[in-house]
C-alpha cells in the first residue's frame, strides 16, 4: 500500500513491517512539519515466500511515477530495503537514511531473536519478552506484554528474510548517493561496532555548506543516538528528525553554492 500526499513529496518513508509502525509516527510527525514526507508500506502474507527482489519491483514501480528523485529513509529490514533500491536505480534518489541498519544490512530484531530461540530452552513467548528489554530498555508488566504482541505479529508479516532455519545476509558496502545511518548508541542489535563498521564506506563531499556548527562537508554521515536502543527514533523522535533536516540542508545548500560558484566562472 502506498500513500501519496496532494502534491510531489520532497521524502518517501519506507515500511516493509506494518505491526511496528507505531513507532514511526513521532518521527514522522516532526519530519512533516518541515518538509513533505509520503508512506510507502509492504505486508508480508503468510502465505507468500518472503521476497527482497518483490518489494523492490513494486517500490520502483510507485517510485518511477514521479518526476524527480526523493529522499528515502527506512529503519531496520525498511531501511535494508531502502539501500537495495538506491544501489540500483540512484537516478531516483536524492539521499539515503537509514535507521538502525548495520553494515550488514539484514541484521536486524529478527536475526537476534531466532539466534536466542535456538540457544534457550523456552518456548516463543519468553524469547519475545527477553527481547524486549534489549528493543527498549526495561518496561512494567503490561508494557512488556503489549511488545510481545507487536513484535509477535511482525514475526508473521515482516518482510525480513530471517526463519528459524535460515539467516540471511548481506555483504557491506555503499552506495552512490548521499548516506544519512543513524543508531542508537546503546543498542545491542546494531551495536558500536555494527554502526561504525560503515565508516570505510562513508564518502566525502565535494562541497562545504554552513550551518549552525559552521562550515561542513555534505557528504555521508554516520551519528549515534546517545541513550537510544534499536528503536532510538521512538524515544528520541525530535533529535533524530534534527539530524535527519540537518542532512538534507546540508547538501541542499552545497547544491545551490555549486551553482553559484558555475554562475561566477561562466560570466
Amino acid at each position: 500500500m502506498s500513500l501519496l500526499p496532494s502534491s510531489q513529496p520532497d521524502a518517501l518513508w519506507l515500511n516493509v513491517s506494518p505491526a511496528l509502525q507505531k513507532f514511526d509516527r513521532l518521527l514522522l510527525n516532526q519530519l512533516a512539519q518541515h518538509a513533505a514526507i509520503a508512506h510507502w508500506q509492504y505486508c508480508q502474507s503468510q502465505d507468500e515466500a518472503v521476497s527482497l527482489e518483490i518489494a523492490l519491483m513494486l517500490l520502483h514501480d510507485y517510485l518511477k511515477q514521479g518526476d524527480r528523485p526523493l529522499h528515502l529513509l527506512g529503519h531496520g529490514i525498511s531501511g535494508a530495503l531502502a539501500l537495495l533500491y538506491a544501489r540500483r536505480h540512484p537516478e531516483r534518489v536524492r539521499s539515503l537514511t537509514l535507521l538502525s541498519v548495520g553494515v550488514y544490512p539484514l541484521v536486524d530484531w529478527q536475526a537476534h531473536y531466532y539466534s536466542r530461540f535456538l540457544t534457550l530452552p523456552c518456548g516463543r513467548e519468553t524469547v519475545l519478552a527477553q527481547m524486549v528489554p534489549t528493543l527498549f530498555g526495561r518496561q512494567s508488566w503490561q508494557m512488556t506484554q503489549d511488545l510481545i504482541q507487536f513484535l509477535e505479529k511482525d514475526l508473521h508479516n515482516s518482510l525480513s528474510p530471517h526463519t528459524l532455519y535460515q539467516r540471511a545476509s548481506l555483504f557491506p558496502g555503499g552506495v552512490p548517493v548521499p548516506l544519512l545511518v543513524c543508531g542508537g548508541a546503546e543498542d545491542p542489535i546494531i551495536d558500536p561496532n555494527a554502526l561504525n563498521g560503515w565508516q570505510p564506506w562513508l564518502k566525502d563531499g565535494d562541497f562545504f555548506s554552513k550551518d549552525e556548527t559552521g562550515w561542513t562537508p555534505p557528504g555521508d554521515r554516520l551519528w549515534s543516538c546517545p541513550g537510544g536502543r534499536y528503536f532510538f527514533h521512538y524515544h528520541f523522535p525530535q533529535l533524530t528528525a534534527e539530524q535527519i533536516m540537518r542532512f538534507w540542508q546540508s547538501f541542499s545548500h552545497a547544491t545551490l553554492q555549486n551553482t553559484a560558484l558555475e554562475t561566477l566562472s561562466s560570466s
